[in-house]
């Protein structure tokens, strides 16, 4: 196993842009090359199944973490896949597997979920690793707008407000690994 964790969070929907699979892709194959392991939900949906195909195309160490009542969704290509009983435990210990860098790629509001508890406890010195929206074709504009409103109306401060990053493109992206 690579000696640093990447974790991944992101859309377990299909029906999204062909530039949201890219991207993650290409995100993907960019953290292994440069040695990670990498840490995702460990589903055969979404951009979870790209994230786990294409750490396991690149020979990289693959970890799944994946609660049991989402059993039959488990990517059956991982290097490890670890059970939880609940979505917490799983968040939990993906960022234990993933300390490095927590990066969200396009999703839902599960990805939301995971993303802001990420950040906050960055924030709280309790997650050690950078915290990154990977902003592909403008997708977290609205959260970054909204972190900057936060900062504006005096609900956040500028320096906690800088732990999330919004890389727009692949060689931003790389610059942070």
């Amino acid at each position: 196993m690579g000696n640093k964790g990447a974790l991944f969070f992101c859309s377990s929907n299909s029906d999204i842009k062909p530039e949201y699979f890219q991207a993650a892709r290409e995100v993907v194959r960019a953290t292994c090359l440069k040695g990670y392991t990498i840490v995702s939900g460990g589903a055969t949906r979404g951009l979870m199944k790209v994230v786990a195909d294409e750490a396991t195309a690149c020979g990289a160490a693959n970890i799944g973490v994946l609660p049991r009542f989402m059993e039959e969704f488990s990517h059956p290509d991982l290097t490890r896949m670890i059970w939880t009983d609940t979505m917490s435990q799983r968040k939990d210990l993906m960022r234990q597997y993933g300390p490095d860098i927590a990066v969200a790629l396009p999703g839902g509001i599960g990805t939301l979920d995971e993303l802001f508890e990420t950040y906050t406890l960055a924030k709280l010195g309790k997650y050690p690793g950078k915290v990154v929206a990977y902003n592909c074709c403008g997708f977290y504009n609205p959260v970054k707008d909204l972190m900057d409103y936060y900062v504006r109306e005096g609900m956040l401060e500028s320096k906690t407000r800088e732990l999330l990053l919004f890389p727009e493109t692949l060689e931003e992206f790389k610059a942070l690994l």
